[in-house]
């Protein structure tokens, strides 16, 4: 009997090491597999890397930077063909209108970041460094009610048309940080304030994940890795209010983007 109870637990522990193995070369030819056809960065700017500098000329106004987690991606990766369309201050919209051109049925990895800039992510920062605390409650709760009432019908609609220029693609849609460390001493906003942007956030990333899954597409969620990394944590990796190039804040730094987006891309794909 004893004999019997030693095969039957050495069996268990083959079986599962041979399920690891498995999963190990399942995560790995789920890799390979992404890199062996077009990779397509789509998305605003915390995609196309506003804030991490090193920006390609050529980009104009897009500010697509080398730093960026899509570059750093194809770098590692070496895909087949890599189209890097992501722009800054692109709205859901304008991904329909000027990113899409290069899917189709030979691409097997799209990325995306979109939805902060259709609610209105530049003004609620804006009146929230510049205003009280109730005129920054009422402008975030203004977006709020886009995000629960209009968002979901065009991500609904930008998600389809992804999917029917790249069928078998695998999509992964990425998320936004919270941006505040709240309860430290820090210049700058109140916690009153600090505390409805990080919870305007919050609802931001359930509204695209839930978008996501309905469209079978992989949800990235960017705010564990940035926890204790928000701006006021002493270590962030997010510019705060830059007053000599204010569309740098409240961006991912060059730290932001290789430590927080590219691991949570790498993961997803």
């Amino acid at each position: 009997m004893r004999r019997f109870r030693i095969a039957a637990r050495v069996s268990s522990l083959l079986l599962a090491a041979g399920l690891a193995l498995t999963g190990a070369a399942a995560a790995q030819a789920s890799q390979q597999g992404a890199a062996a056809g077009g990779y397509v960065a789509l998305g605003d700017s915390y995609s196309s890397g506003v804030g991490a500098g090193s920006y390609i000329s050529s980009s104009g106004d897009c500010d697509r930077s080398t730093k960026a987690y899509p570059y750093l991606w194809n770098a590692a990766h070496a895909p087949s063909s890599f189209s890097f369309t992501a722009c800054s201050g692109a709205k859901t919209d304008d991904v329909l209108a000027n990113q899409l051109g290069s899917l189709n049925s030979a691409t097997s990895l799209v990325s995306l970041t979109i939805g902060g800039n259709d609610a209105g992510f530049a003004d609620v920062m804006t009146t929230c460094v510049t205003s009280s605390d109730s005129t920054c409650v009422s402008r975030i709760n203004t977006a709020r009610s886009y995000v629960t009432s209009t968002l979901p019908g065009k991500l609904d609609n930008l998600y389809s048309v992804i999917r029917s220029k790249a069928p078998s693609a695998r999509v992964v849609v990425i998320g936004y940080p919270r941006f505040y460390q709240i309860g430290q001493v820090c210049l700058g906003l109140s916690d009153t304030k600090r505390s409805a942007i990080n919870g305007a956030s919050d609802l931001m990333n359930s509204t695209i994940a839930k978008a996501a899954a309905n469209h079978g597409f992989a949800f990235g969620d960017v705010r564990t890795p940035f926890t204790g990394h928000e701006i006021c944590s002493g270590d962030s990796w997010l510019h705060s209010v830059n007053w000599l190039d204010i569309g740098e804040s409240y961006h991912p730094t060059a730290d932001g983007q290789a430590g927080a987006y590219l691991p949570v891309l790498t993961n997803a794909a």
